[in-house]
């Protein structure tokens, strides 16, 4: 059996992690929770939400600081769940600290879920909300020339593809994309996706989330890129990176992979992997290890932002 340390701070807590693994049986439970409570929000935050395609029920939620004035730079999110669940709303949380913090505009998208929505579907509606806000930018006080993406897990991984699909279609130019231990390669084929003893995403709910993602293409040869950026062969002409993946992560591998490949492609990528954290370490937020996790990604996002001022 495939094993790895935890870190000494999450060790004692494992047994404390509310979600097994995760297959069809228990995927409407799942949703029906909504992965927990949302946590309360200030009132320093102005959330509006925007159809942005009606006919896919595509929505945006723009998050502005109260009283912000001007074109401020935006950061476009997509949130994570597997590409099989989660809400936009998880992202309000951290718009709420972000936007006042930052003075950045946060946009949120909405997009379908698989498996009732399987590849491309998610994916253009990610597109779909980008391009709503980089069209829309005098309307929501952002500056159309300083986006940058972010997300989380099957978010990172969203992430990672559209900013493949925006260098390649060529309409929305981004200045950053920040990759949250992305799910990117579908075919499990390096040793932590393997290992058997993951917190939060067992390998088996990989193969699960995968497979709904990409419903009848899963295990093709030539799945486009765009499906599973892990694929991309060519890396080059996309935004600076940052790329964070705990150690006891089954993205580890793939996630080091990219961040390598980015760099060796011209990007300027910024990589952290923390030994013995597990996917979702952000969870144990009172914890040194969780706080460092989040304090370096803002730290590059900060520095980011100074650069785009």
């Amino acid at each position: 059996m495939a094993t790895v340390a935890l870190h000494e701070e999450i060790e004692p807590l494992k047994d404390m992690v509310p979600i097994g693994e995760v297959n069809a049986e228990v995927l409407p439970e799942l949703r029906e929770s909504r992965l927990g409570e949302l946590p309360e929000l200030s009132e320093a935050v102005e959330r509006t939400d925007y159809m942005v395609d009606e006919a896919n029920g595509v929505v945006v939620r723009v998050h502005r600081a109260v009283g912000q004035q001007g074109a401020v730079p935006c950061v476009y999110s997509i949130h994570g769940g597997g590409y099989i669940l989660g809400s936009y709303e998880m992202d309000d949380a951290k718009f709420d600290r972000w936007c006042p913090t930052y003075g950045i505009v946060g946009v949120s998208v909405e997009y379908r879920l698989s498996p009732e929505t399987a590849y491309p579907g998610p994916l253009e509606d990610c597109y779909a909300g980008l391009k709503w806000t980089y069209d829309n930018a005098d309307k929501i006080g952002i500056d159309r020339n300083k986006i940058g993406i972010t997300g989380v897990s099957a978010g990172g991984g969203l992430c990672a593809a559209l900013a493949l699909l925006a260098r390649d279609r060529g309409e929305v130019p981004l200045r950053f994309q920040l990759l949250d231990c992305p799910m990117i390669d579908d075919r499990q084929i390096t040793p932590s996706s393997q290992l058997d003893d993951l917190l939060i995403w067992h390998k088996n709910s990989n193969t699960f989330g995968w497979q709904c993602y990409l419903g009848d293409l899963y295990g093709a040869d030539d799945l486009p890129y765009t499906a599973a950026p892990a694929r991309a062969e060519d890396l080059s002409g996309l935004p600076e990176a940052y790329v964070c993946v705990g150690g006891a992560d089954g993205f580890r591998d793939e996630d080091i992979d990219y961040a390598m490949r980015l760099y060796g492609a011209g990007v300027p990528t910024e990589l952290h992997v923390y030994p013995g954290a597990p996917h979702g370490v952000a969870m144990f937020a009172h914890l040194e290890v969780a706080q460092r996790y989040s304090a370096d990604q803002e730290d590059w996002l900060r520095r980011q932002l100074g650069r785009l001022r």
